[in-house]
């Protein structure tokens, strides 16, 4: 049963209770009385976990089929969902440092059941689509590299539980540092791709400019939602709100603006960083697709095979099955983080951190793989899409709780948002329910 919190001026209808990812909570030392660069280096970590999220497969199906058929217009629509994640990760660290809670714990603690389990319903919908994209991505990533069958690939994907396991006992930084490696990986593979494309660097600026015919195009608007959905992830609110407390940061206020502006800095990083994969991604199927006539490109693996006598080099399909390896398996770890802070979050589960782990994660690849394995090699490029655009209308029902609790002085104390931010943030929130409307009105006409 709920505790009902007899202190109403907290805001807060029930106490905290179990810390989020309990096992690893205030885990990593923040080195107090070091160098502020060492304070700073401490925090550097878990933006780059969330950032993860801002480049997985769905991101890549979307980012092909936009670039492939409308060529660098829809750059403008990454550098604009970047700027929103920037706003809302702050947020999310935000909401952590002040109120010691995770958004899935804030919202079991600041609404009836009546309205945190439907959340909860939410949240877990928008994980199993995000999972469904990352399963397909890893799965053809290892079809493309070693030849593997879809289905076993998609068998494979599921053993990340264990490799978190493994990484999280010897230490939440192991973890980190693992993600980072990948991204490492992934940067130097389309750094290499760019290079051979050769785009015409004066479009691809012109491509960061917004034109109206994003929104007047249903078909271009599709695609920008599903960039949306892709790049300001639902899940990676859930994640960064409790990941960002493995922080050994102190108690009181200036401790707390302290971490809370190294958490900002690291996020910020972080995230610029996925735009400019994100940014690649996109240029390289505008430079190698689109300029060369092919305008339907949106298979992963049929991009990958156009490759090699497009950019005139055998190596190309390789480097592009490396990194969207890499993506796939850096995305299952953060997923399945996500899914354990939502579930614990939200239900108060609590057993064995390898239990609560083995759960979250078959909840979300169980219907992935059905899907997946009855999908085989054809169809997947609309699916991925699809998952993207289910991101992006259940992305609201996170948004909004955390731009609430954030402006609120009662839940926030002394770190609550200042009113710009809130304004900014609720700007964002309600662009992009009104895009979600558009989309579902231009789809029920037809």
């Amino acid at each position: 049963m709920d505790i009902v919190n007899p202190n109403t001026k907290t805001g807060w209808r029930h106490e905290r209770e179990e810390a989020s990812l309990s096992d690893v909570y205030r885990s990593v030392q923040t080195h107090k009385q070091g160098t502020r660069w060492r304070r700073i280096a401490a925090f550097l970590g878990p933006g780059y976990m969330v950032a993860v999220g801002y480049m997985d497969p769905g991101n890549w199906a979307t980012s092909l089929a936009g670039g492939s058929k409308f060529g660098y217009a829809l750059l403008t629509v990454a550098l604009l969902s970047n700027l929103m994640a920037i706003v809302l990760q702050s947020l999310c660290a935000r909401l952590a440092i002040a109120s010691g809670r995770d958004l899935a714990q804030a919202c079991r603690d600041a609404y009836p059941k009546y309205v945190s389990v439907p959340l909860w319903a939410f949240a877990e919908i928008a994980i199993i689509a995000t999972d469904i994209a990352e399963v397909i991505g890893t799965a053809i990533g290892l079809n493309l590299l070693f030849g593997i069958p879809l289905e076993l690939g998609v068998l494979i994907t599921s053993l990340d539980v264990f490799l978190i396991l493994y990484l999280q006992k010897i230490g939440f930084r192991w973890v980190e540092a693992f993600v980072i490696a990948l991204l490492g990986i992934i940067a130097v593979c389309f750094g290499v791709q760019i290079f051979l494309a050769d785009p015409e660097w004066g479009a691809v600026i012109r491509g960061f400019f917004p034109t109206t015919e994003i929104v007047s195009n249903p078909e271009m608007l599709y695609l920008a939602l599903g960039i949306l959905g892709a790049t300001v992830m639902p899940h990676n609110l859930y994640l960064h709100s409790g990941i960002v407390q493995t922080r050994a940061y102190g108690h009181s206020v200036p401790e707390k603006r302290e971490a809370l502006t190294y958490a900002t800095i690291d996020s910020t990083i972080a995230l610029c960083f996925a735009l400019l994969i994100n940014a690649s991604i996109l240029i390289l199927a505008a430079a190698a697709f689109h300029a060369n006539g092919k305008t339907d490109v949106v298979e992963l693996g049929e991009a990958s095979s156009l490759l090699s006598p497009l950019l005139g080099l055998a190596i190309a399909p390789t480097l592009f099955g490396i990194a969207l390896l890499c993506c796939g398996l850096n995305s299952t770890v953060t997923a399945t983080l996500a899914g354990q802070i939502v579930m614990e979050g939200f239900l108060k589960i609590r057993l064995q951190p390898w239990v609560r782990r083995l759960i979250t994660r078959a909840i979300a690849i169980i219907p992935a793989a059905f899907v997946t394995i009855w999908y085989g090699d054809q169809g997947t490029a609309e699916l991925l899409i699809l998952t993207q655009v289910v991101l992006s209308l259940q992305l609201s029902f996170a948004v909004f709780p955390l731009v609430m609790f954030t402006a609120s002085k009662a839940k926030m104390g002394a770190l609550v948002a200042p009113r710009w931010l809130t304004a900014t943030a609720y700007l964002i929130a309600v662009l992009i329910a009104g895009l979600n409307v558009k989309l579902l009105f231009d789809f029920v006409a037809g």
